[in-house]
């Protein structure tokens, strides 16, 4: 798969893009700058694929006028498990598996070819940061600027509970100034600090992809001295990744803890909630779980929505909450305690969760809410041999 990494086509004046299904959007946004458009919702890392993020679920500023990357998919080329390869549209014969591949990482096929919705682009966006010193003032505004519909993208960064900051971006064609957040500078850190900003569009692309958000603070990249070393080329999440996956291998970190009395738990979620209940679910996180800071991103309601099998969602708001770190406490916990907390109270509050991560669920409980009978039909019809593993075994058992 890997050889299939290339931009095949860009329409700028259809409005759409055709691509390999393992490009990285750090090369796709590059072609596609060139040409004068974006994808639609370009997700926050420059390593994540195309095809990875239709396979998963892809989601960025744009998603409240956009949707998730998979509802911006336009055909699907998808090589199945016994070699042949089908085309799917949202209209074709093969319209079930345009509908149950996104969220079906890896087990009902691959994405060899993704044509998917471009955006126009200007050279400039200017942000503006509201803040807000209450969880019901910032989501009673978060409400308010979505249905106005004004700004090019929108999400929130939310330091603790009693600071919370509303980002809206939109295109312009002049900027008095850009700002750098590729090296000495970090960009969550300004939200706080200044009220309006302006980047070129490239780096407001990337604009979280420099400290991964902020969780280059765990790897001491926010240090002024260690950024330096790093050097502004190893400053991403390319870097990043490595560095985690070789201490996920050797467990640096789980030693230092055990020295230091304390048992820790990886919490790393991304959770769509009806934003109708969003105050409810953060209430809750800032109760139970309480990482900060923690990223929140509106998505708006598309007419396909309910359709998508394994992570169908209402054509109504939504609110993402992001949040990845380790919860760290001095008692002892069930592996997963806090991880099941958070799985419990979306389901009760109508959401849903994405697959990325570690999940909990039992498979009775998984099976109702990802797919279901849907998914069994899926799986006999376009890989019956099992080529693929299970959807609950990768994703869960982690088989």
């Amino acid at each position: 798969m890997r050889g299939f990494r290339d931009v095949l086509r860009i329409d700028a004046a259809a409005g759409f893009i055709d691509a390999e299904g393992m490009v990285t959007y750090e090369d796709l946004a590059r072609e596609c700058l060139a040409h004068g458009v974006m994808p639609a919702v370009v997700p926050q890392l420059k390593t994540i694929t195309l095809g990875g993020a239709v396979a998963g679920v892809g989601i960025e500023a744009s998603s409240h006028r956009y949707g998730l990357v998979h509802e911006t998919v336009q055909e699907l080329e998808v090589l199945l498990g016994d070699g042949s390869i089908v085309v799917c549209t949202p209209e074709n014969e093969y319209s079930d598996l345009f509908f149950g591949f996104p969220n079906s990482y890896g087990t009902l096929g691959y994405a060899l070819r993704v044509k998917a919705k471009a955006v126009p682009v200007k050279p400039y966006v200017r942000l503006e940061h509201l803040g807000f010193d209450r969880p019901d003032s910032f989501f009673a505004q978060l409400e308010s600027k979505l249905r106005s519909g004004d700004a090019d993208f929108v999400d929130g960064t939310i330091f603790d509970a009693g600071r919370l900051f509303l980002t809206l971006g939109r295109f312009t064609d002049r900027a008095p100034y850009t700002s750098d957040y590729t090296f000495e500078n970090i960009y969550y850190r300004s939200i706080a600090q200044k009220r309006e900003d302006y980047l070129s569009a490239h780096d407001f692309i990337w604009r979280w992809d420099t400290d991964w958000f902020w969780c280059s603070k765990n790897l001491f990249a926010q240090h002024p001295l260690v950024r330096r070393l790093y050097g502004r080329e190893r400053l991403g999440s390319r870097t990043y990744t490595k560095i985690m996956r070789w201490n996920s291998r050797v467990g640096a970190s789980k030693w230092i803890e055990r020295l230091a009395g304390l048992h820790s738990e990886s919490v790393i979620q991304d959770v769509d909630i009806p934003l109708a209940r969003a105050a409810e679910f953060f209430e809750f996180y800032a109760r139970e779980i309480g990482i900060w800071p923690q990223w929140t991103c509106p998505v708006g309601p598309q007419p396909h929505a309910p359709r998508f099998a394994l992570y169908p969602m209402k054509s109504d708001w939504y609110v993402n909450f992001g949040f990845w770190d380790v919860k760290r406490t001095r008692e002892a916990h069930p592996p997963g305690h806090f991880n099941r907390l958070i799985e419990r109270e979306v389901l009760e509050l109508g959401g849903i969760k994405s697959l990325y991560s570690e999940s909990f669920f039992p498979e009775e409980e998984f099976r109702r809410e990802y797919g279901g009978d849907a998914y069994c039909k899926l799986k006999a019809k376009y890989d019956p041999q099992e080529a693929f593993p299970d959807l609950y075994a990768k994703c869960v058992l982690r088989h």
